[in-house]
């Protein structure tokens, strides 16, 4: 008997000693992210974009990545005339702040800098109105809100339970009913988001200049040119070719190397 209270006791301390070791290394990862960060962001206002870019990236390599993040890595690009790789990460930025008014502008600015003039077929309707609203948050901010909501909405059908009077009975159910409607809604929005993530697979062309074939093979007819920083959508896959849709809805074939996925996270 003592001597499984002696391994007991081990085996608690070992557990203890494990715990301290993994807390202290995430404190040490996010005090080195925090710091790269730092030091990232002082070469970027000393005019150092080459260092500033070097340490933003350094911290994606780690496996981090936040719309800050790439906002700065798509500024500090910009400022070296870098197009796709500023329009790359500015639009990363955008996928995970879908309305943030600053990397909206700042894509703006740096669209301005393409060579292709390709304007987006029309949308009207009840399609415009379904896209502006599943895109007003990001799918993983449709999915925190519908965690909210749902926990707001166990919080109040508790109250409704406790209270005593038949007034704070009716407000609570009537906020409880509340949140979970939005919380159901919250939910589909992050369904809907995912399968578009699934379906749509947006891209950034990096070729300085890339022909768009009609088939997948060198010798194929060109459709039409696009050239670096164009945004695309991937359709389908066939050896060391995708098939792209633009926004005006041609649609062709361009080699894998020339085009960067965005929603490779």
């Amino acid at each position: 008997m003592k001597k499984t209270g002696t391994r007991t006791t081990y085996s608690h301390i070992i557990k203890k000693l494990l715990l301290l070791f993994i807390l202290g290394n995430c404190f040490w990862a996010w005090g080195q992210e925090k710091s790269s960060f730092e030091r990232a962001n002082a070469a970027y206002n000393e005019g150092d974009f080459e260092t500033a870019i070097r340490l933003y990236e350094s911290i994606l390599e780690s496996g981090r990545h936040s719309a800050e993040l790439y906002y700065n890595l798509g500024n500090a690009h910009y400022k070296q005339n870098e197009i796709a790789p500023s329009i790359y990460n500015f639009e990363k930025a955008l996928l995970l702040k879908p309305n943030d008014p600053e990397i909206k502008n700042n894509l703006g600015y740096a669209q301005k800098m393409t060579l292709d003039a390709i304007t987006p077929l029309p949308e009207v309707g009840l399609s415009k109105f379904y896209k502006t609203f599943t895109n007003y948050l990001s799918f993983d901010q449709w999915a925190y809100a519908a965690v909210v909501l749902m926990i707001l909405f166990t919080v109040f059908y508790i109250a409704f339970y406790y209270f005593g009077s038949a007034f704070r009975k009716r407000i609570a159910f009537i906020f409880s009913l509340t949140m979970l409607v939005f919380s159901i809604l919250a939910v589909t929005m992050a369904y809907i988001q995912y399968k578009d993530l699934q379906a749509n697979r947006p891209a950034i062309v990096f070729a300085d200049e890339v022909r768009i074939q009609s088939d997948p093979n060198e010798k194929a007819q060109e459709v039409f040119v696009l050239h670096e920083g164009a945004k695309v959508s991937i359709l389908e896959t066939y050896n060391d070719y995708f098939k792209i849709q633009i926004a005006d809805g041609k649609s062709g074939w361009i080699p894998k190397k020339s085009i960067k996925t965005l929603r490779d996270f």
